[in-house]
């Protein structure tokens, strides 16, 4: 006689009105207690922990739980103690699947490389997740190098030393003294990975510390290295900077981090550029700006002056009556695109410059230079007290 099933709703204790968020809550709390890592041997815990799987994989879907409000049990045919029902033929999930996913939708997250913290957490069924470690790899390294602006500007060439894991020499990286061979790790048994329990309630997959993940251990190890095919060295380094580049842009030398343990694949080295502050320019984006003073007569009457580029001084052309703040711009005299794009421009602010000692001389001709000024010589002026009076006749 076939085993009557009990009513998924009974099975995690929640009314038949309960709504989808409910539902998880219930089974997620339901399942942590009966799983099976935290009950092992125990196959009471197990078929509780099964039934809660069945029931959580109706519940949680509407249109299986439409079927099974309706029709109960038989909805889903032979396999839920009836035959023909609409979802009829259809398999349940892997109860640890669904813990997966209560546990990954309901604001626990995943990890990088698509582990959940379920799976860090209780074990999981089986794990096919590696890493860096794990797979032997050597570790990404980082080099702060300081730069002056007209490098960053121009591009330059430049030489770094690195203190580093490299390729022992005596075993050329395998680890092993000539003529030892790899075996299986007694530790891990060959998967790389062993379960440790945290407070005697759940387990997490850990690398093996013995083989370090390879799943595989050295009968001899190399005398140089200890088995780990690596010995540390000073090396020297060409370092490209392109030009363009900006503070903070990171350089990737590929294979130039630490060697791979035993063999495994280099890690990458990368180069993080700290540029220096100019006395003169600054930079935003491709564009570069400064600020150049002239003398008021220039502004007034217009003419050339000497502007300083990074390559040198340029000659721009002021038109008259030119006022201070005015942007004279040079094209294509800014910072190279590092996509191969146009470069960007030279921004030169101009401040306008009033001499600060007169000669007797100077004095009677600017003096009769005022006298012939009148208010529309000024029209910034004469807006200005405009707006002035019009705002002190409404007081």
């Amino acid at each position: 006689m076939p085993t009557t099933k009990r009513d998924y709703y009974e099975v995690l204790g929640v009314p038949r009105s309960a709504t989808a968020d409910e539902i998880k809550k219930a089974y997620r709390k339901l399942a942590v207690k009966f799983h099976p890592d935290k009950n092992p041997g125990d196959k009471s815990a197990e078929e509780k922990f099964k039934e809660l799987g069945e029931a959580y994989d109706v519940l949680s879907n509407d249109e299986k739980r439409a079927a099974y409000d309706r029709f109960g049990h038989a909805a889903f045919g032979s396999g839920a103690g009836g035959a023909g029902g609409p979802f009829a033929g259809r398999t349940t999930v892997d109860p640890f699947d669904i813990f997966r996913e209560v546990f990954n939708g309901g604001g626990f997250g995943s990890r990088s490389g698509g582990s959940s913290i379920f799976d860090e957490i209780l074990g999981g069924a089986s794990s096919s997740r590696t890493s860096r470690s794990t797979q032997g790899e050597g570790a990404d390294l980082r080099y702060d190098l300081q730069i002056t602006f007209e490098e960053a500007v121009r591009g330059c060439k430049k030489q770094i030393t690195v203190r580093k894991l490299e390729v022992c020499d005596a075993c050329h990286g395998s680890g092993a003294e000539p003529g030892s061979k790899k075996i299986t790790c007694p530790t891990c048994h060959g998967s790389g990975q062993i379960r440790a329990s945290v407070g005697g309630f759940i387990t997490m997959m850990q690398t093996c510390p013995r083989c370090h993940g390879t799943g595989q251990i050295i009968e001899k190890p190399c005398a140089k290295c200890g088995g780990t095919g690596r010995v540390e060295r000073t090396k020297t380094l060409p370092i490209n900077i392109p030009a363009g580049v900006d503070d903070g842009t990171r350089l990737r030398v590929a294979r130039e981090g630490e060697a791979g343990f035993q063999g495994g694949e280099p890690g990458d080295l990368y180069v993080v550029l700290h540029v220096e502050d100019h006395p003169i320019f600054q930079r935003q984006d491709r564009d570069l700006f400064c600020e150049v003073p002239i003398p008021f007569t220039t502004a007034a009457l217009g003419g050339e002056v000497d502007v300083p580029t990074l390559d040198g001084p340029a000659t721009v052309k002021v038109p008259a009556g030119t006022q201070t703040g005015k942007i004279l711009r040079l094209r294509g005299r800014g910072v190279p695109s590092l996509r191969g794009g146009q470069p960007g421009d030279l921004n030169v602010r101009v401040l306008i410059e009033v001499p600060s000692k007169l000669s007797p001389e100077q004095r009677k001709a600017l003096e009769h230079f005022a006298s012939l000024n009148d208010k529309d010589s000024y029209p910034q002026r004469k807006s200005f007290f405009e707006k002035a009076r019009a705002f002190f006749t409404k007081q």
